[in-house]
């Protein structure tokens, strides 16, 4: 409660009340938002809560806290580091905020960060500026320092006092991981004091008050500039290989952290301006920041909610694509009809499910309540069985035309007039499934990706006899389940496999014609994809990767074949990682290593002195065409989605932008001229699309911005 000896403005963001015991609590509230974040308008604020704390003696502590439900402070409001904010305002708000939390640190009063829900980036450390630090043991509770994912590092404070916290080998994990980590995992570290729940959060930051002001703590051992060269000098070689130099973040927080371990505060705190100032201009952070803002706008519904969210679904087929939709729908609090042919193939699916909970609980995702009950949430049903209070049935049999018929002619006897009835296809026509039922405006393609409980992005894929509500109530769906949706038209491929496949193919046919299996992948990880061609048709699966060529190259004859080097892998049962045999071989305790078996296969040596930026050129090309033409017949409503799909459903290089991003920063025309240099060279299935020749044309680029 505040009082006479309380005087202060009106705020809108942060409430201050002073309790009897003299402790002042600063209760963080954006108004109108579930979220709390530092913009600059909520740091002059604490600035004035910071002028009142100072001039007032008879304060005996200081604790801060949120009154949002699953937020404390997520951190700075990214729109203050768009394309049109100068560098000199970036370096004015970097300055501000290391000042506010230098005045915070350096308080002659305890003060106490009371930590319920996300701590991430500025709200970390504003928590690592006080003394001690309590976090609720809730499950939206993390804390950590995200921001080398953006393409930046911590620069108010967070690359100078995590170190100093919790020592330099163990911050460094965190910075360059960009990692948030749940309270168990932060008490242990040292990065909290103290885990209790929720409802004595209060209690414990007021016994941590009384325990007055304490000395840092010393981590000297590891911070001292001999250990910090010796881990810098080991860190830099793996993240060199893991990142291969495209992420300039990791790098220079490396140094940051390491070299401001062993100096005095002040100074450690300019390598941080400095250091953010110059990625804030890097094309890395701008394309980073953007995937960011479009993983937002997927995330928030525009569409108005609906009255009564899916509570119940069932899913038809209990493989493994099948097994995963289940997990995520139970682990979400959906009760699930698990369905399938016989007794054998639910229970594997059921034994499939426990397996992802078992690997959950070991890596803290959920604890063994949480496990045990999103099992209890599914119901295996080996038998045929009524659906008619599912809100959605999810079909996820293998992709076979006819098969996946005759199970949408039952559903649709089985299922309520109301519920929705999605397939989990690949490839496969959304208009066809649909005439197999009575009423074909409820039928949706619902495309989750491999493995369903690490991969976000799902394809709401609407058929032309597709009801608006219906690809509405799909997406809200999925969102409510946690997964970010795109919607798109139905076509053969849909938007990621229609635009991933080139690629595959292409690198396919250059294998066939001599080009060495590890150059095609080490080629494509030097662009900066997360893995090369011929080890992801291993991932995926042969017989997957085949029948999905099948189905685009029987739709566009003119640009696309079908590998006779798939046929004859899939004819030979070497499938990839599923059975151990694929382009390499795959064992438990190993890295996979070339198949030797696979030299049959190559039919001649054209392609085998083929330098590695054609390479690239050859595959990323046909990837920017194909989302060129996705654009073109609006499979997808505009290029960003475009991007957005293909960044979180095909791990495209996100430091790119997205493939359409990417041919903006290189140049439309450049790209046009090079296929078509390609073209007569013959090669006709380089032909660039009306789109991309149109641009390059009039040198206009995908976006305007």
């Amino acid at each position: 409660m505040t009082d006479a000896r309380n005087p202060q403005p009106q705020t809108e963001r942060i409430h201050r009340a002073i309790g009897d015991d003299n402790v002042c609590v600063l209760t963080f509230d954006r108004p109108a938002s579930s979220a709390n974040i530092f913009d600059r308008a909520t740091l002059e604020e604490l600035g004035g809560h910071l002028d009142f704390i100072e001039l007032s003696p008879q304060l005996k502590g200081v604790v801060f806290i949120s009154a949002k439900r699953a937020i404390f402070i997520a951190g700075l409001d990214l729109r203050a580091l768009e394309k049109n904010v100068s560098i000199s305002q970036v370096r004015g708000l970097v300055e501000l905020g290391q000042n506010l939390f230098n005045r915070i640190a350096a308080l002659k009063i305890p003060t106490v960060a009371a930590i319920h829900g996300a701590a991430a980036g500025g709200g970390c450390e504003l928590a690592l500026a006080c003394d001690y630090r309590v976090a609720s043991d809730d499950r939206a509770t993390k804390i950590g320092l995200p921001e080398t994912r953006l393409g930046l590092l911590p620069a108010w404070g967070g690359s100078t006092r995590l170190p100093r916290r919790i020592g330099l080998p163990a911050a460094l994990d965190i910075i360059l991981g960009g990692k948030t980590v749940v309270p168990q995992k932060a008490r242990r570290l040292g990065l909290v004091d103290e885990v209790v729940p929720v409802e004595y959060l209060g209690a414990a930051a007021a016994k941590k008050i009384r325990r007055g002001k304490r000395p840092p703590p010393n981590h000297w051992a590891a911070n001292n500039p001999l250990s910090g060269w010796m881990m810098a000098l080991r860190v830099r070689s793996q993240l060199l290989k893991k990142t291969r130099g495209h992420y300039p973040a990791v790098l220079k927080a490396l140094d940051v952290a390491v070299k401001g371990a062993s100096t005095a505060i002040p100074a450690s705190l300019a390598l941080e301006r400095d250091a953010i100032l110059e990625l804030a201009q890097t094309e890395a952070s701008r394309n980073l920041i953007r995937v960011f803002f479009l993983q937002e706008r997927a995330r928030k519904r525009a569409e108005p909610a609906e009255a009564a969210p899916i509570a119940r679904a069932a899913v038809i087929g209990a493989g493994v694509m099948g097994a995963g939709i289940a997990q995520w729908l139970g682990a979400h609090g959906l009760q699930v009809i698990l369905r399938d042919i016989n007794v054998e193939q639910v229970g594997r699916g059921m034994a499939g499910i426990a397996a992802i909970y078992r690997e959950g609980v070991k890596r803290h995702l959920f604890t063994p309540r949480e496990a045990r009950d999103g099992m209890d949430r599914i119901f295996p049903a080996p038998e045929e069985s009524p659906l008619r209070r599912a809100g959605i049935v999810i079909e996820a049999a293998v992709e076979n035309m006819d098969l996946k018929r005759k199970i949408f002619e039952r559903l649709d006897a089985l299922a309520g007039e109301d519920t929705i009835l999605a397939t989990n296809t690949s490839a496969l026509p959304i208009s066809e499934l649909a005439t197999a039922t009575r009423r074909p405006e409820r039928v949706v393609g619902l495309h989750f990706f491999n493995p369903v409980h690490r991969m976000q992005l799902v394809e709401i894929v609407a058929a032309p006899s597709t009801a608006p509500e219906v690809v509405q109530r799909s997406a809200n769906f999925a969102r409510r389940i946690g997964k970010l949706p795109v919607i798109v038209k139905d076509s053969p491929g849909f938007l990621v496999n229609r635009v991933l496949m080139p690629w595959l193919i292409e690198a396919a046919n250059l294998f066939e014609a001599g080009a060495n299996l590890q150059n095609l992948d080490e080629a494509m990880l030097d662009f900066g994809m997360p893995m090369g061609p011929m080890r992801l048709v291993d991932e995926v699966g042969v017989d997957v990767a085949l029948l999905v060529a099948r189905t685009l190259a029987g739709r566009f004859s003119d640009r696309l074949n079908v590998p006779a080097v798939l046929v004859k892998m899939n004819d030979a049962k070497m499938l990839g990682r599923k059975n151990g045999r694929g382009f390499y071989l795959h064992g438990k305790s190993r890295e996979p290593r070339p198949n030797p078996e696979t030299a049959a296969f190559v039919r001649d040596r054209k392609a085998a002195a083929i330098p590695t930026l054609e390479l690239q050129e050859r595959m990323v090309f046909l990837m920017v065409n194909e989302a060129a033409r996705c654009v073109e017949e609006k499979i997808a409503a505009e290029p960003a989605d475009v991007d957005f799909a293909m960044i979180m459903g095909a791990g495209f290089a996100p430091f790119r932008g997205g493939p359409l991003r990417f041919a903006d920063s290189l140049g439309p025309e450049k790209i046009a001229g090079a296929m078509q240099n390609l073209v007569d060279c013959g090669n006709p299935h380089f032909a660039p699309c009306d789109l991309l020749k149109s641009l390059a044309a009039a040198a206009k680029k995908f976006y305007s911005d």
